[in-house]
Protein backbone atom coordinates (compact mmCIF):
# COMPACT_ATOMS: atom_id res chain seq x y z
CA UNK A 1 0.00 0.00 0.00
CA UNK A 2 1.50 3.18 -1.14
CA UNK A 3 2.25 5.85 2.62
CA UNK A 4 1.04 9.06 2.88
CA UNK A 5 4.33 10.16 2.32
CA UNK A 6 4.95 8.35 -0.97
CA UNK A 7 1.87 9.64 -2.19
CA UNK A 8 2.66 13.07 -1.34
CA UNK A 9 5.93 13.58 -3.07
CA UNK A 10 4.49 11.59 -6.14
CA UNK A 11 1.86 14.49 -6.63
CA UNK A 12 5.18 17.32 -5.36
CA UNK A 13 6.30 15.68 -8.71
CA UNK A 14 3.94 16.47 -11.18
CA UNK A 15 3.51 18.70 -14.09
CA UNK A 16 1.22 20.96 -11.84
CA UNK A 17 3.19 20.95 -8.71
CA UNK A 18 6.89 20.57 -8.85
CA UNK A 19 7.75 24.29 -10.33
CA UNK A 20 6.08 25.35 -7.17
CA UNK A 21 8.99 24.25 -4.91
CA UNK A 22 11.05 27.24 -6.84
CA UNK A 23 9.07 29.51 -4.87
CA UNK A 24 9.58 28.45 -1.38
CA UNK A 25 9.86 31.26 0.96
CA UNK A 26 12.70 31.73 3.39
CA UNK A 27 14.19 34.65 5.42
CA UNK A 28 17.04 34.13 7.48
CA UNK A 29 17.14 35.93 11.18
CA UNK A 30 21.14 35.99 12.74
CA UNK A 31 22.45 36.91 15.91
CA UNK A 32 26.01 38.64 16.72
CA UNK A 33 27.41 39.87 19.92
CA UNK A 34 29.27 42.92 19.29
CA UNK A 35 32.64 42.71 21.19
CA UNK A 36 35.51 45.19 21.69
CA UNK A 37 39.36 44.34 19.51
CA UNK A 38 40.36 42.47 23.10
CA UNK A 39 37.48 40.27 23.11
CA UNK A 40 35.20 41.15 25.85
CA UNK A 41 31.29 42.06 25.41
CA UNK A 42 31.15 45.89 23.53
CA UNK A 43 29.56 47.96 25.99
CA UNK A 44 28.51 50.96 23.51
CA UNK A 45 24.83 51.42 22.97
CA UNK A 46 23.38 50.57 19.75
CA UNK A 47 25.35 52.10 17.16
CA UNK A 48 23.23 55.53 15.80
CA UNK A 49 24.04 54.84 12.02
CA UNK A 50 22.42 51.25 11.97
CA UNK A 51 19.21 53.40 13.13
CA UNK A 52 16.50 52.35 15.22
CA UNK A 53 16.30 48.87 16.76
CA UNK A 54 12.91 49.36 17.05
CA UNK A 55 11.76 50.25 13.88
CA UNK A 56 15.01 49.41 10.95
CA UNK A 57 13.50 46.83 8.80
CA UNK A 58 16.86 44.80 8.57
CA UNK A 59 19.10 45.55 12.04
CA UNK A 60 17.67 45.49 15.30
CA UNK A 61 19.07 43.79 18.72
CA UNK A 62 18.21 40.65 20.85
CA UNK A 63 18.61 40.76 24.37
CA UNK A 64 21.52 42.76 24.78
CA UNK A 65 22.90 45.98 23.12
CA UNK A 66 25.18 44.48 22.01
CA UNK A 67 23.57 41.77 20.26
CA UNK A 68 22.80 42.99 16.79
CA UNK A 69 20.11 40.63 14.83
CA UNK A 70 20.05 40.81 11.57
CA UNK A 71 16.97 40.37 9.59
CA UNK A 72 16.62 39.18 5.65
CA UNK A 73 13.22 40.02 4.14
CA UNK A 74 11.13 36.86 2.77
CA UNK A 75 12.50 36.00 -0.66
CA UNK A 76 12.30 32.75 -3.28
CA UNK A 77 15.86 32.75 -3.60
CA UNK A 78 18.55 30.92 -1.42
CA UNK A 79 21.24 33.12 -3.45
CA UNK A 80 19.53 36.39 -2.95
CA UNK A 81 18.85 36.12 0.89
CA UNK A 82 22.31 35.33 1.43
CA UNK A 83 23.49 38.25 -0.65
CA UNK A 84 21.42 40.70 1.31
CA UNK A 85 22.78 38.98 4.94
CA UNK A 86 26.09 39.83 3.33
CA UNK A 87 25.03 43.70 2.60
CA UNK A 88 23.65 44.19 5.99
CA UNK A 89 26.72 42.63 7.26
CA UNK A 90 28.86 45.17 4.83
CA UNK A 91 26.55 48.14 6.26
CA UNK A 92 27.32 47.39 9.66
CA UNK A 93 30.84 47.24 9.82
CA UNK A 94 31.07 50.23 8.18
CA UNK A 95 29.17 51.87 11.36
CA UNK A 96 31.06 49.67 14.45
CA UNK A 97 34.34 51.41 14.85
CA UNK A 98 37.08 48.76 16.32
CA UNK A 99 34.57 46.48 17.30
CA UNK A 100 34.12 43.15 15.90
CA UNK A 101 31.02 40.86 14.71
CA UNK A 102 31.37 37.38 17.21
CA UNK A 103 31.52 34.93 14.93
CA UNK A 104 30.35 31.84 17.27
CA UNK A 105 27.12 30.88 18.81
CA UNK A 106 28.80 30.42 22.37
CA UNK A 107 29.70 33.82 23.70
CA UNK A 108 32.89 35.86 23.55
CA UNK A 109 34.89 36.47 27.24
CA UNK A 110 32.33 37.15 29.64
CA UNK A 111 32.62 39.33 33.01
CA UNK A 112 29.31 38.81 34.60
CA UNK A 113 25.72 39.78 34.58
CA UNK A 114 26.43 43.30 35.32
CA UNK A 115 28.56 43.85 32.07
CA UNK A 116 25.59 42.62 30.06
CA UNK A 117 23.53 45.91 29.01
CA UNK A 118 19.52 45.20 28.30
CA UNK A 119 18.67 46.57 24.87
CA UNK A 120 17.05 49.74 25.07
CA UNK A 121 14.24 50.85 22.00
CA UNK A 122 13.64 53.87 23.16
CA UNK A 123 10.51 55.63 25.33
CA UNK A 124 7.55 54.57 23.93
CA UNK A 125 5.10 52.20 25.23
CA UNK A 126 6.39 49.22 22.63
CA UNK A 127 9.88 50.28 22.86
CA UNK A 128 9.47 50.41 26.88
CA UNK A 129 7.85 46.82 26.67
CA UNK A 130 10.15 45.60 24.92
CA UNK A 131 13.14 46.27 26.97
CA UNK A 132 11.27 45.19 30.41
CA UNK A 133 10.54 42.48 28.96
CA UNK A 134 14.73 41.60 28.89
CA UNK A 135 15.04 43.11 32.22
CA UNK A 136 11.86 40.32 33.37
CA UNK A 137 14.76 37.56 31.34
CA UNK A 138 17.63 38.48 33.31
CA UNK A 139 15.99 38.44 36.69
CA UNK A 140 14.40 34.60 36.24
CA UNK A 141 17.21 33.18 34.17
CA UNK A 142 20.49 35.60 34.43
CA UNK A 143 22.24 37.55 31.38
CA UNK A 144 24.27 35.35 30.30
CA UNK A 145 22.39 32.59 29.01
CA UNK A 146 21.01 36.00 27.03
CA UNK A 147 23.78 36.11 25.33
CA UNK A 148 24.24 33.12 23.11
CA UNK A 149 23.89 33.80 19.59
CA UNK A 150 21.85 31.47 17.07
CA UNK A 151 20.32 31.96 13.49
CA UNK A 152 16.19 31.41 12.98
CA UNK A 153 15.41 30.18 9.45
CA UNK A 154 11.87 31.24 8.35
CA UNK A 155 10.43 28.68 5.92
CA UNK A 156 6.85 28.43 4.23
CA UNK A 157 5.43 26.85 1.00
CA UNK A 158 4.14 29.23 -1.65
CA UNK A 159 0.57 29.87 -1.32
CA UNK A 160 -0.24 28.84 -4.66
CA UNK A 161 0.51 25.12 -3.36
CA UNK A 162 -2.03 24.37 -0.59
CA UNK A 163 -5.30 24.59 -2.91
CA UNK A 164 -3.59 21.68 -4.61
CA UNK A 165 -2.27 20.06 -1.70
CA UNK A 166 -5.98 20.61 -0.37
CA UNK A 167 -7.68 18.42 -3.15
CA UNK A 168 -4.83 16.02 -3.31
CA UNK A 169 -5.32 14.82 0.54
CA UNK A 170 -9.31 15.35 -0.63
CA UNK A 171 -9.54 17.67 2.71
CA UNK A 172 -12.90 19.45 2.79
CA UNK A 173 -11.64 21.39 5.81
CA UNK A 174 -11.80 25.52 5.73
CA UNK A 175 -8.79 26.32 3.94
CA UNK A 176 -6.99 28.17 6.16
CA UNK A 177 -7.71 25.56 8.88
CA UNK A 178 -6.17 22.78 6.48
CA UNK A 179 -3.27 25.25 6.35
CA UNK A 180 -2.58 25.20 10.16
CA UNK A 181 -2.76 21.77 10.17
CA UNK A 182 -0.69 20.97 7.87
CA UNK A 183 2.23 23.08 9.38
CA UNK A 184 1.29 22.04 12.79
CA UNK A 185 2.41 18.12 11.48
CA UNK A 186 5.41 19.94 10.19
CA UNK A 187 6.22 20.88 13.46
CA UNK A 188 5.30 17.75 15.54
CA UNK A 189 7.77 15.76 12.59
CA UNK A 190 10.42 18.55 13.10
CA UNK A 191 10.39 17.99 16.64
CA UNK A 192 10.45 14.19 16.41
CA UNK A 193 14.07 14.67 14.15
CA UNK A 194 15.35 17.99 15.05
CA UNK A 195 17.75 15.73 16.61
CA UNK A 196 19.37 15.05 13.24
CA UNK A 197 19.68 18.89 12.61
CA UNK A 198 21.58 19.04 15.73
CA UNK A 199 24.05 16.19 14.40
CA UNK A 200 24.50 17.43 11.30
CA UNK A 201 25.07 21.66 11.80
CA UNK A 202 25.79 21.93 15.57
CA UNK A 203 29.06 24.17 16.02
CA UNK A 204 29.06 24.73 19.75
CA UNK A 205 30.93 21.70 21.45
CA UNK A 206 32.91 23.96 23.97
CA UNK A 207 32.30 27.27 25.52
CA UNK A 208 34.61 29.86 27.16
CA UNK A 209 35.58 29.47 31.21
CA UNK A 210 34.17 32.98 31.79
CA UNK A 211 30.95 31.66 30.23
CA UNK A 212 30.76 29.35 33.45
CA UNK A 213 31.63 31.95 36.14
CA UNK A 214 28.83 31.68 38.40
CA UNK A 215 27.57 27.61 37.16
CA UNK A 216 28.99 24.54 39.04
CA UNK A 217 26.12 22.64 37.88
CA UNK A 218 27.23 22.02 34.68
CA UNK A 219 29.23 18.67 33.58
CA UNK A 220 31.43 20.11 31.26
CA UNK A 221 35.36 19.21 31.69
CA UNK A 222 38.30 21.14 30.87
CA UNK A 223 39.50 20.94 27.29
CA UNK A 224 43.33 21.26 28.36
CA UNK A 225 45.54 21.70 31.00
CA UNK A 226 44.88 25.55 31.39
CA UNK A 227 41.10 25.38 31.46
CA UNK A 228 40.30 28.16 29.69
CA UNK A 229 37.69 26.22 27.80
CA UNK A 230 35.29 23.42 28.66
CA UNK A 231 33.78 21.01 26.63
CA UNK A 232 32.22 17.67 26.17
CA UNK A 233 34.28 15.21 24.06
CA UNK A 234 31.46 14.13 21.88
CA UNK A 235 29.01 17.30 22.33
CA UNK A 236 27.45 18.79 18.83
CA UNK A 237 25.65 21.80 20.60
CA UNK A 238 25.97 22.79 23.77
CA UNK A 239 23.45 26.04 23.10
CA UNK A 240 21.12 23.54 22.28
CA UNK A 241 20.88 22.16 26.20
CA UNK A 242 21.25 22.98 30.08
CA UNK A 243 23.68 25.41 29.20
CA UNK A 244 21.48 27.61 26.70
CA UNK A 245 17.92 28.25 26.15
CA UNK A 246 16.85 26.32 28.72
CA UNK A 247 14.27 26.56 31.39
CA UNK A 248 13.22 24.58 34.73
CA UNK A 249 10.42 26.51 35.54
CA UNK A 250 9.43 25.56 31.71
CA UNK A 251 10.08 21.70 31.61
CA UNK A 252 6.49 20.22 32.84
CA UNK A 253 5.17 23.38 30.69
CA UNK A 254 4.23 20.58 27.86
CA UNK A 255 3.00 22.77 24.82
CA UNK A 256 0.71 20.29 22.70
CA UNK A 257 1.15 21.26 19.14
CA UNK A 258 -1.69 18.56 17.67
CA UNK A 259 -4.08 21.93 17.25
CA UNK A 260 -4.13 25.05 17.37
CA UNK A 261 -6.54 25.29 20.19
CA UNK A 262 -4.85 23.52 22.09
CA UNK A 263 -1.33 25.38 21.00
CA UNK A 264 -2.95 28.32 22.06
CA UNK A 265 -4.80 27.43 25.45
CA UNK A 266 -1.88 25.94 26.89
CA UNK A 267 0.45 29.51 26.10
CA UNK A 268 -2.08 31.33 27.36
CA UNK A 269 -2.30 29.76 30.49
CA UNK A 270 0.88 29.65 31.24
CA UNK A 271 0.81 33.66 30.30
CA UNK A 272 -1.72 34.79 32.41
CA UNK A 273 -1.20 32.12 35.83
CA UNK A 274 1.32 33.44 38.38
CA UNK A 275 4.39 31.72 39.16
CA UNK A 276 5.95 31.44 42.76
CA UNK A 277 9.43 31.96 41.78
CA UNK A 278 8.62 34.85 39.18
CA UNK A 279 6.16 36.39 42.10
CA UNK A 280 8.89 36.62 44.50
CA UNK A 281 10.59 38.94 42.19
CA UNK A 282 7.94 40.83 41.76
CA UNK A 283 7.00 43.33 38.73
CA UNK A 284 8.29 46.88 40.54
CA UNK A 285 7.05 50.07 39.20
CA UNK A 286 8.74 53.40 37.11
CA UNK A 287 12.21 53.10 36.40
CA UNK A 288 12.59 50.25 39.11
CA UNK A 289 10.56 47.51 36.79
CA UNK A 290 11.39 44.56 37.07
CA UNK A 291 9.18 42.36 34.70
CA UNK A 292 6.16 42.31 32.78
CA UNK A 293 4.06 39.81 35.34
CA UNK A 294 4.61 37.30 37.46
CA UNK A 295 3.53 34.33 35.11
CA UNK A 296 5.25 31.66 33.77
CA UNK A 297 5.88 33.26 31.12
CA UNK A 298 5.69 37.02 30.67
CA UNK A 299 4.78 36.53 26.94
CA UNK A 300 4.66 33.97 24.39
CA UNK A 301 8.40 34.40 23.20
CA UNK A 302 9.62 33.17 26.36
CA UNK A 303 8.33 29.90 25.68
CA UNK A 304 11.85 28.30 24.37
CA UNK A 305 11.50 26.16 21.73
CA UNK A 306 13.10 24.92 18.73
CA UNK A 307 10.54 25.30 16.58
CA UNK A 308 7.57 28.29 16.34
CA UNK A 309 4.30 28.81 14.19
CA UNK A 310 4.30 31.70 13.32
CA UNK A 311 1.69 34.81 11.38
CA UNK A 312 3.19 38.27 10.84
CA UNK A 313 1.26 40.33 13.74
CA UNK A 314 -0.31 43.48 13.28
CA UNK A 315 0.83 46.64 14.89
CA UNK A 316 0.01 46.03 18.64
CA UNK A 317 -1.43 42.37 18.50
CA UNK A 318 0.16 39.55 20.61
CA UNK A 319 1.84 36.19 18.50
CA UNK A 320 -1.42 33.99 19.67
CA UNK A 321 -3.70 36.97 18.66
CA UNK A 322 -2.45 36.90 15.13
CA UNK A 323 -2.60 32.83 14.87
CA UNK A 324 -6.07 33.06 16.13
CA UNK A 325 -7.16 35.66 13.73
CA UNK A 326 -5.29 33.68 10.52
CA UNK A 327 -3.74 30.64 11.31
CA UNK A 328 -0.04 29.82 10.68
CA UNK A 329 1.31 31.26 7.98
CA UNK A 330 5.23 29.83 7.90
CA UNK A 331 7.44 28.15 10.82
CA UNK A 332 10.28 29.88 12.50
CA UNK A 333 13.00 26.75 12.85
CA UNK A 334 15.24 28.40 16.20
CA UNK A 335 17.87 25.35 16.72
CA UNK A 336 20.80 26.97 14.04
CA UNK A 337 24.19 27.62 15.51
CA UNK A 338 26.07 30.32 14.20
CA UNK A 339 28.91 28.18 12.43
CA UNK A 340 32.39 29.98 13.04
CA UNK A 341 33.64 28.85 9.62
CA UNK A 342 31.23 30.51 7.05
CA UNK A 343 31.28 34.51 7.11
CA UNK A 344 27.75 34.40 7.41
CA UNK A 345 27.22 32.02 9.99
CA UNK A 346 25.89 29.69 7.40
CA UNK A 347 25.96 29.30 3.57
CA UNK A 348 23.84 28.04 0.96
CA UNK A 349 24.65 24.23 1.46
CA UNK A 350 23.18 23.98 5.13
CA UNK A 351 20.13 25.83 3.60
CA UNK A 352 18.89 23.94 1.01
CA UNK A 353 19.26 21.14 3.51
CA UNK A 354 17.04 22.88 5.96
CA UNK A 355 14.48 22.93 2.94
CA UNK A 356 14.87 19.30 2.11
CA UNK A 357 14.13 18.49 5.84
CA UNK A 358 11.32 20.94 6.49
CA UNK A 359 9.86 19.57 3.21
CA UNK A 360 10.11 16.28 4.36
CA UNK A 361 8.83 17.07 8.30
CA UNK A 362 5.50 18.70 6.22
CA UNK A 363 4.99 15.68 3.86
CA UNK A 364 5.19 12.96 6.07
CA UNK A 365 2.28 11.70 8.48
CA UNK A 366 2.59 13.40 11.42
CA UNK A 367 0.58 11.94 14.22
CA UNK A 368 -0.81 13.62 17.25
CA UNK A 369 2.32 13.48 19.84
CA UNK A 370 1.69 12.29 23.77
CA UNK A 371 3.13 12.81 26.88
CA UNK A 372 5.23 9.87 26.32
CA UNK A 373 6.97 10.74 22.77
CA UNK A 374 7.43 14.22 24.38
CA UNK A 375 9.84 12.82 27.18
CA UNK A 376 11.68 10.79 24.24
CA UNK A 377 12.35 13.57 22.18
CA UNK A 378 13.61 15.49 24.94
CA UNK A 379 15.86 12.31 25.80
CA UNK A 380 16.84 12.09 22.18
CA UNK A 381 18.01 15.79 21.55
CA UNK A 382 19.56 16.09 25.40
CA UNK A 383 21.69 12.95 24.19
CA UNK A 384 22.60 14.30 20.59
CA UNK A 385 23.27 17.89 21.99
CA UNK A 386 25.92 16.50 25.03
CA UNK A 387 27.17 12.97 22.78
CA UNK A 388 25.78 13.05 19.09
CA UNK A 389 29.73 12.28 18.04
CA UNK A 390 29.71 9.50 20.49
CA UNK A 391 30.62 5.76 18.98
CA UNK A 392 27.44 3.45 19.29
CA UNK A 393 25.19 6.58 20.36
CA UNK A 394 21.86 5.00 20.73
CA UNK A 395 18.35 7.31 20.32
CA UNK A 396 14.77 5.91 21.69
CA UNK A 397 11.96 4.96 19.76
CA UNK A 398 8.66 3.86 20.62
CA UNK A 399 9.88 0.50 19.41
CA UNK A 400 12.77 0.48 21.37
CA UNK A 401 16.48 2.23 21.28
CA UNK A 402 17.98 1.94 17.94
CA UNK A 403 21.81 3.60 17.33
CA UNK A 404 21.92 7.11 15.59
CA UNK A 405 23.76 5.94 12.62
CA UNK A 406 21.47 3.75 11.87
CA UNK A 407 18.00 6.33 12.39
CA UNK A 408 19.97 8.92 10.65
CA UNK A 409 20.85 6.94 7.83
CA UNK A 410 16.78 5.76 7.38
CA UNK A 411 15.82 9.44 7.47
CA UNK A 412 18.22 10.56 5.23
CA UNK A 413 17.33 7.92 2.69
CA UNK A 414 14.04 8.86 2.53
CA UNK A 415 14.47 12.56 1.97
CA UNK A 416 16.63 11.61 -1.06
CA UNK A 417 13.72 11.94 -3.61
CA UNK A 418 12.52 15.13 -2.39
CA UNK A 419 16.55 16.60 -2.87
CA UNK A 420 15.87 15.81 -6.37
CA UNK A 421 12.63 17.13 -6.74
CA UNK A 422 13.81 20.36 -5.63
CA UNK A 423 16.96 19.88 -7.92
CA UNK A 424 14.66 19.79 -11.00
CA UNK A 425 12.67 22.69 -9.54
CA UNK A 426 15.51 25.11 -9.85
CA UNK A 427 17.46 23.08 -12.55
CA UNK A 428 20.40 22.17 -11.03
CA UNK A 429 22.18 19.70 -8.57
CA UNK A 430 22.87 21.40 -5.70
CA UNK A 431 20.08 19.97 -3.48
CA UNK A 432 21.60 16.69 -3.84
CA UNK A 433 24.76 17.73 -3.38
CA UNK A 434 24.13 18.98 0.37
CA UNK A 435 22.20 15.45 0.42
CA UNK A 436 25.27 13.77 0.06
CA UNK A 437 27.21 15.43 2.13
CA UNK A 438 24.97 15.20 4.93
CA UNK A 439 24.85 11.83 4.21
CA UNK A 440 28.71 11.56 4.63
CA UNK A 441 28.70 12.91 8.45
CA UNK A 442 26.99 10.33 9.38
CA UNK A 443 29.55 7.49 8.83
CA UNK A 444 31.99 10.46 9.05
CA UNK A 445 31.25 12.48 12.28
CA UNK A 446 34.40 14.23 12.07
CA UNK A 447 32.95 16.25 8.89
CA UNK A 448 30.70 17.59 11.20
CA UNK A 449 31.01 21.77 12.64
CA UNK A 450 30.95 20.51 15.90
CA UNK A 451 34.10 17.79 15.65
CA UNK A 452 35.93 20.20 13.37
CA UNK A 453 35.99 23.24 15.93
CA UNK A 454 37.41 20.39 18.80
CA UNK A 455 40.28 19.00 16.27
CA UNK A 456 41.40 22.59 15.29
CA UNK A 457 41.30 23.67 18.67
CA UNK A 458 43.74 20.60 19.83
CA UNK A 459 45.84 21.03 16.35
CA UNK A 460 46.67 24.75 16.82
CA UNK A 461 46.58 24.72 20.46
CA UNK A 462 43.88 27.09 20.75
CA UNK A 463 40.96 27.25 23.67
CA UNK A 464 37.35 28.37 22.39
CA UNK A 465 37.55 31.97 22.37
CA UNK A 466 41.44 32.18 20.31
CA UNK A 467 40.03 30.21 17.92
CA UNK A 468 36.43 31.91 17.73
CA UNK A 469 37.80 35.27 17.32
CA UNK A 470 40.61 34.45 14.78
CA UNK A 471 37.51 33.89 12.60
CA UNK A 472 35.76 36.91 13.62
CA UNK A 473 38.75 39.02 13.01
CA UNK A 474 39.29 37.22 9.40
CA UNK A 475 35.71 37.67 8.47
CA UNK A 476 35.95 41.13 9.91
CA UNK A 477 38.60 42.05 7.57
CA UNK A 478 37.03 40.31 4.66
CA UNK A 479 33.59 42.65 5.33
CA UNK A 480 35.93 46.24 6.04
CA UNK A 481 38.40 45.07 2.83
CA UNK A 482 35.04 45.32 1.16
CA UNK A 483 32.49 47.64 1.44
CA UNK A 484 28.82 48.17 -0.20
CA UNK A 485 28.86 50.09 -3.34
CA UNK A 486 27.81 53.67 -2.71
CA UNK A 487 24.36 53.06 -3.83
CA UNK A 488 23.63 50.03 -1.70
CA UNK A 489 24.85 51.70 1.36
CA UNK A 490 22.83 54.77 0.42
CA UNK A 491 19.74 52.33 0.84
CA UNK A 492 20.68 51.04 4.21
CA UNK A 493 21.21 54.56 5.28
CA UNK A 494 18.21 55.38 3.78
CA UNK A 495 16.17 52.84 5.94
CA UNK A 496 18.64 54.01 9.05
CA UNK A 497 17.21 57.22 8.72
CA UNK A 498 13.67 56.29 8.34
CA UNK A 499 13.41 54.05 11.24
CA UNK A 500 14.60 56.64 13.23
CA UNK A 501 11.69 59.12 12.07
CA UNK A 502 9.66 56.36 12.66
CA UNK A 503 10.55 55.30 16.06
CA UNK A 504 9.74 59.47 16.62
CA UNK A 505 6.58 58.71 15.57
CA UNK A 506 5.33 56.65 17.36
CA UNK A 507 6.74 58.24 20.70
CA UNK A 508 4.80 61.36 19.64
CA UNK A 509 1.76 59.30 19.26
CA UNK A 510 1.23 57.54 22.57
CA UNK A 511 -1.20 59.59 24.61
CA UNK A 512 -1.61 56.41 27.32
CA UNK A 513 0.80 55.64 30.51
CA UNK A 514 2.89 52.21 30.40
CA UNK A 515 0.63 51.18 32.91
CA UNK A 516 -3.12 51.51 30.68
CA UNK A 517 -0.73 50.79 27.42
CA UNK A 518 0.62 47.07 29.51
CA UNK A 519 -3.05 46.56 30.69
CA UNK A 520 -4.80 46.89 27.77
CA UNK A 521 -1.94 44.74 25.83
CA UNK A 522 -3.13 41.64 28.10
CA UNK A 523 -6.57 42.03 27.91
CA UNK A 524 -6.03 40.87 24.29
CA UNK A 525 -5.50 37.29 25.66
CA UNK A 526 -8.81 37.77 27.78
CA UNK A 527 -10.18 37.38 24.30
CA UNK A 528 -8.23 34.73 22.68
CA UNK A 529 -10.01 31.62 24.05
CA UNK A 530 -13.67 33.56 23.61
CA UNK A 531 -12.81 32.79 19.90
Amino acid sequence: MTSQFERRTAELGSAEQEPLLAGICRGVEKESLRIRPNGKLAQTPHPGGLGSALTHPYITTDYSEALLEFITPVSTSIDSTLQTLDDIHRFTYSHLGDELLWGASMPCIMEGDDNIPVARYGDSNVGTMKTVYRYGLGHRYGRLMQTIAGIHYNFSMPQEYWPLAQRADGNNADFEDYITQRYLGLIRNFRRHSWLLIYLFGASPAVCRSFLRDNDKHTLIPFDAESKSMHLPYATALRMGDLGYQSNAQKNLAICYNNLDSYVETLHEAIIQPHSAYEAIGTGEGAHTRQLNTSLLQIENEFYSPIRPKRVANTGETALGALRRGGIEYVEVRSVDVNPFQPLGIDAEQIRFLDIFLLYCLLQESQDCNDAERERMAENSSRVVNRGREPGLKLQTAQGEVSLQTAATALLEEMQPLAALLDRANAGNLHQASHRHQMAKISQPELTPSALILKQMKEQGLPFFRLAMSYSQRWAEQYREQPLSEERAAQFSSASSESLRQQAAIEAADIVSFETYLQRYYQQYDKLLKH
